[in-house]
C-alpha cells in the first residue's frame, strides 16, 4: 500500500504577483482552535519547529489581508501592504508567548499594522513631515477624522476650519500648524515626472523630468572638468615651459589668449607672421611642431 504524501500547504499559495488569488487562497486557509494554537506556540517556543510556526502563519494570513485594505487610500499596491503585513505577522509569531493566555490573533494585529504603517511612511510622498509618534498618529487619523467631521458639518468642505483644525489638534496631541501642513499634503495630487507613453511629443517635451536634469552634474561632465581643470592649471603650463619662446608665443596667441568675450584664441597666420617676420606657411609649420612637443610633455606628466 502506497503511503500517502502530506501536501506543503505553502506550495499551494499563489504568489503575491497574482493578487485575486492569492486572497481567495487564503480565505480557505484552516483556522486553528485555541488548543492547536497554544499546541503549536509552545512546540515553536520550546524546539524552534518551523512547521509549527508555518501553521500559525498560515491560518493568520487572513488576517493580514483585512488590515491591509485599511491603507488602500494610500495609493500603494496592496500586494506591497500585505507583503510588508506578512513580515509583521511572522515578527509576531517569532515572539509569540501561548502562556500568556492572550490569542495570536490580538498580539499579531499589532505587528501587522506597525509594519505597514513603517512601509507607508516609508514610501509616501510625507514622508518628511511624519517624523514624530504624534506626527504618524496625525497622518494614519487625520483622514478619517475629516470624513467624519464633514459628515457632522451642517456645510461639509474639503477643508478643515479653524474650529475643526484646533479640534484635531488637541484630540491627538499635536500644533494647529502641523494639522493644516498634513491636510495640504494630503490633499496634494502627484505630479508624473515622465511623460506617458499616451502624451503627444509636444507635451512629452513638457515633463519635468526635461526640466530637473542639470547636465553641469552629470558624473561624466564633472570628471572631464576637473581634468580639464587639472590640464590647464598644472599639465599645460609645464609642457609649454619645454617650448622655445616663439612656439610659446604663436600656441599662446592662436589658441590660449583669452578676450572680454571670454573666448580664447583669435590671432591668424598672417598677424603672427607679421609680428614675427616670417611668412604665415612658417607660423603654421612651427605651431604643428609644438602642438606634437606638446602632447608628448602632456603624456609623460601624466604617466
Amino acid at each position: 500500500m502506497q503511503r500517502a504524501v502530506a501536501r506543503d500547504p505553502w506550495a499551494a499559495l499563489p504568489s503575491l504577483g497574482n493578487l485575486q488569488a492569492y486572497i481567495q487562497a487564503v480565505q480557505h486557509m484552516p483556522l486553528l482552535s485555541p488548543e492547536e494554537e497554544r499546541s503549536l506556540g509552545q512546540d515553536l517556543r520550546a524546539t524552534g519547529n518551523v512547521q509549527a510556526a508555518g501553521k500559525l502563519v498560515l491560518s493568520h494570513l487572513r488576517l493580514v489581508v483585512s488590515i491591509s485594505r485599511q491603507y488602500l487610500g494610500y495609493g500603494l499596491p496592496q500586494g506591497d501592504l500585505i507583503q510588508e503585513g506578512n513580515v509583521g505577522l511572522m515578527k509576531a509569531v517569532k515572539r509569540f508567548d501561548p502562556e500568556r493566555q492572550v490569542r495570536l490573533v490580538t498580539y499579531a494585529i499589532h505587528w501587522i499594522k506597525a509594519e505597514i504603517h513603517d512601509f507607508i511612511l516609508r514610501n509616501w510622498r510625507i514622508v518628511k513631515l511624519a517624523t514624530t509618534k504624534a506626527q504618524r498618529k496625525l497622518f494614519f487619523n487625520l483622514r478619517s477624522m475629516k470624513h467624519d467631521l464633514a459628515a457632522d458639518a451642517e456645510a461639509p468642505s474639503s477643508t478643515l476650519t479653524s474650529e475643526q483644525v484646533d479640534f484635531v489638534a488637541r484630540d491627538l496631541g499635536v500644533k494647529p500648524d502641523e494639522v493644516r501642513e498634513m491636510q495640504m499634503r494630503m490633499g496634494g495630487a502627484d505630479v508624473a515626472l515622465e511623460a506617458s507613453a499616451d502624451d503627444s511629443e509636444e507635451t512629452a517635451a513638457r515633463a519635468p523630468l526635461h526640466f530637473l536634469g542639470d547636465a553641469r552634474s552629470e558624473p561624466t561632465r564633472q570628471l572631464e572638468a576637473r581634468q580639464r581643470e587639472h590640464l590647464g592649471s598644472d599639465l599645460l603650463p609645464a609642457a609649454l615651459s619645454r617650448l622655445d619662446e616663439r612656439s610659446q608665443r604663436i600656441v599662446q596667441a592662436r589658441w590660449l589668449q583669452e578676450h572680454d568675450s571670454g573666448e580664447t584664441g583669435g590671432a591668424t597666420l598672417h598677424e603672427l607672421a607679421a609680428e614675427l617676420g616670417i611668412s604665415a606657411e612658417r607660423v603654421r609649420q612651427i605651431e604643428a611642431a609644438a602642438f606634437k612637443k606638446l602632447r608628448l610633455a602632456l603624456a609623460d606628466q601624466a604617466a
